[in-house]
């Protein structure tokens, strides 16, 4: 309940800021880029080689505990999913539970299913386990376009998470909205920024050499800008992780993708 209130009280603040959240994309869809866009040829080619991409090494672990038994109830994914295709499954996340009703995103489908059916425990957040079955995941939707909902009871936590991203914060008293909508394409010292799209992730990063979630790039972001990193899993990321998936309507899933 604070939490809610919480996420209430910044779309308030935003709005009170001044802050213009029309319903438009600030980028057109026909200018939508993938961060892959903004690579350099090498890094480009690297993502589009199963051999070479080192984040292909997450997505064949993923593929081995799919069918790996687990829990009281030993089970495995591929028990109950072994004639259902997850293709497209991951286009359409984060999205509402029905039987919580609350905002999940992959990662704690993949957990709901655990504790739920399988009465295993829960995989934590950033763990080799839970990054290589989310890219595995992910992976069987590859050029699939992102298709997320905000309707019905999504829409509040969509409306939380276009505040957040408009919402300066930290020292730098910067939003998300200040580099990824106004300044992209242009250089920050060796880099180029880009759209901030999340459609690569879960995404090997040279810089983390290892696969990371998107919650870690958007704490990364939060750590450049001097502001304050909640603990993963909070609703405040979910609610913005389903912001920028409507944002990132139409492109398609490129998981997982190599970033710098």
């Amino acid at each position: 309940m604070r939490r809610a209130r919480a996420r209430l009280a910044l779309a308030a603040a935003a709005l009170a800021a001044g802050v213009v959240l029309a319903q438009e994309r600030a980028i057109p869809p026909g200018e939508l880029k993938s961060g892959s866009v903004f690579l350099g040829s090498d890094l480009r080619a690297l993502q589009n080689d199963d051999f070479a991409n080192p984040g292909m090494l997450w997505v064949e672990r993923g593929e081995r505990l799919w069918s790996e038994l687990a829990g009281k109830k030993t089970l495995a994914c591929a028990s109950c999913h072994k004639d259902t295709s997850m293709r497209g499954v991951a286009a359409s996340y984060p999205k509402i539970d029905k039987a919580s009703g609350k905002l999940v995103n992959l990662e704690d489908r993949i957990n709901l299913c655990r504790t739920g059916r399988m009465d295993a425990e829960p995989l934590r957040y950033e763990s080799e386990e839970l990054l290589a079955l989310t890219a595995y995941v992910a992976r069987q939707s590859l050029g699939l376009p992102i298709a997320t909902r905000i309707d019905g009871a999504a829409r509040a936590h969509f409306e939380a998470g276009r505040a957040a991203y408009h919402l300066r914060r930290g020292q730098m008293n910067l939003s998300c909205a200040h580099c990824h909508d106004a300044q992209w394409g242009k250089r920050l010292l060796s880099e180029t920024i880009s759209q901030g799209h999340p459609n690569a992730y879960p995404a090997y990063r040279m810089e983390w050499q290892t696969i990371g979630s998107l919650q870690r790039r958007i704490r990364a972001c939060l750590s450049g800008i001097r502001a304050e990193m909640l603990p993963y899993g909070s609703p405040e990321y979910l609610d913005l992780e389903l912001y920028l998936a409507w944002r990132a309507q139409g492109l398609p899933i490129e998981t997982p993708g190599v970033r710098r």
